[in-house]
């Protein structure tokens, strides 16, 4: 820090090695630590073992030899994940711990810089978990090749312990993110619910994966991790504030000082094309709110979100791409969705009758539920999930689009008769929805320059709700009677018969 140039990254990387090194100390001296861990890490992999020789040997007396096969790879996973979850307590103590020692102060006057204590203490927290991580996964193969005679296929075997790691990494850094935020290591421990529940989630889905044998989905959960670790770094550098570790001694809820910022950001300013309120007759100065938000909030919304306009743009693009892939891997049969000839030829799918079909507010609630659910997720998963809903749309719209196609009807009649009378509304109205649920979560990694992150966040919410109830939600219940009233009449004018 004292230092008129800026350290390179292998300096950088060696004083972050020091802290890492003094935390791994710290926690090896400590039998308490040590023992259990060990212990459980050790005794674990055997159970593990055991249970999978048990059931094996159930199986194949019954015929299920293949549910068994399954099985040894899924405990292998748990057997892997089991000791990051009891370790995380090293995580949840990396700053708050040492504050309440005392031992923080003269680890934060040192001349280190805020990302190298904060990587130092990261890496720490995740070498002693990981390395217990591995050693219960060796023990577990080296058990099952001798009493069971199983050995796992090597491309299996570098994607278990990539997700352990990867699992591993997010956990660690979500709780470390946690030490810096709270005042005392019981929070801390409260506060680690919402760290140890969202990855056993994973691993349940995880779990259903492997049963299924589609190991290949598995390179894609590791690329979300990946993303995931990304940002929770990010966040954690730009949280690390040394003022506030040593000068906050309890939270407080301040309810109402949090009212009045999201107040303050949810208002917007009287304009009619820049004329004074006093020289615009006083039956049309109402006017000067609404035109104000559609003239000038909302464009200042979009200029806001830009990135998360191009994330989901992105994500739109990959759906395309996802609804391809599939309509070659899972064909339709040929005739299924022939659109042509008679009425009693044509898919139910599409013209099944307009009594069979729901009523617009139903059409309206079903959009409407799935785009603020998936916003909310947005807002827990960094905004990675704010884009599900644009994605599986489009990717199931490419998808039958290409069976469509194949099946001899015109792609661009399909389009513009089933797709383009309520999708040209629909999808660019989920598409910023989705949007402004991405900036929800990217907001906690990525405030803007010179806001707090909750300041960040209540801008964000403000700017979600306005475009929610007064752009999407108009588009969307416009879309929703389109849907309703116009497409199915065109899907019948033009195919059937």
């Amino acid at each position: 820090m004292g230092n008129d140039t800026a350290p390179t990254w292998r300096e950088n990387l060696r004083l972050a090695l020091i802290v890492a090194w003094r935390e791994i100390q710290d926690v090896l001296r400590d039998w308490r630590l040590v023992v259990p861990i060990l212990i459980l890490t050790l005794f674990f992999p055997v159970l593990a073992n055991f249970t999978a020789g048990a059931i094996m040997d159930f199986l194949n007396r019954y015929g299920g030899a293949l549910i068994g096969e399954r099985m040894v790879p899924f405990l292998l996973m748990i057997v892997g994940f089991f000791p990051i979850s009891f370790s995380l307590v090293i995580a949840l103590e990396t700053f708050v711990g040492e504050k309440e020692r005392k031992s923080l102060e003269p680890l934060l006057a040192s001349p280190l810089s805020d990302a190298q204590l904060y990587l130092g203490k990261t890496l720490a927290a995740t070498i002693v978990p990981l390395s217990a991580s591995y050693l219960g996964i060796t023990v577990y193969l080296v058990a099952l090749a001798i009493f069971q005679g199983w050995t796992i296929p090597f491309p299996l075997l570098v994607q278990v312990v990539a997700l352990t790691t990867a699992e591993a990494v997010v956990m660690v850094s979500g709780a470390v993110i946690i030490s810096t935020q709270t005042t005392s290591v019981r929070a801390a421990n409260l506060l680690a619910s919402f760290v140890i529940i969202p990855m056993a989630l994973l691993v349940q889905g995880e779990s259903v994966i492997m049963f299924w044998a589609r190991y290949d989905a598995l390179w894609g959960i590791l690329l979300f991790l990946l993303v995931g670790n990304a940002l929770l770094i990010r966040m954690g550098l730009h949280l690390l504030n040394r003022e506030q570790l040593l000068g906050r001694e309890i939270d407080k809820m301040r309810v109402g000082q949090l009212w009045r910022t999201f107040r303050e950001e949810w208002r917007w300013e009287w304009w009619l094309f820049g004329r004074a309120p006093d020289a615009v007759p006083r039956g049309l100065r109402w006017l000067g709110k609404p035109v104000a938000l559609y003239a000038r909030e909302l464009p200042s919304i979009i200029r806001r979100s830009r990135l998360p306009f191009l994330v989901v743009l992105a994500s739109a693009i990959g759906a395309f791409f996802i609804g391809w892939k599939f309509a070659l891997q899972y064909p339709l049969p040929p005739d299924t969705l022939f659109l042509g000839g008679t009425l009693d030829e044509t898919s139910n799918l599409l013209i099944g009758g307009l009594e069979a079909l729901p009523s617009p507010w139903a059409i309206l609630g079903l959009n409407l539920r799935a785009l603020i659910v998936t916003s909310l997720l947005g807002a827990f998963s960094f905004g990675t999930l704010a884009v599900s809903t644009v994605m599986v749309t489009l990717a199931i719209i490419v998808y039958l689009g290409f069976h469509v196609v194949w099946a001899g009807n015109d792609p661009f009649t399909y389009f513009l008769v089933l797709v383009a009378p309520h999708g040209v509304i629909e999808i660019p109205a989920a598409m910023l929805a989705s949007a402004l649920g991405v900036r929800l979560g990217a907001t906690f990694a990525a405030p803007p320059a010179g806001k707090m992150v909750g300041d960040a966040w209540l801008q964000a919410l403000a700017d979600f709700l306005k475009t929610l109830l007064f752009v999407v939600l108009p588009m969307l219940i416009a879309a929703a009677w389109i849907e309703y009233a116009i497409t199915p009449q065109l899907a019948l004018q033009f195919y059937g018969g």
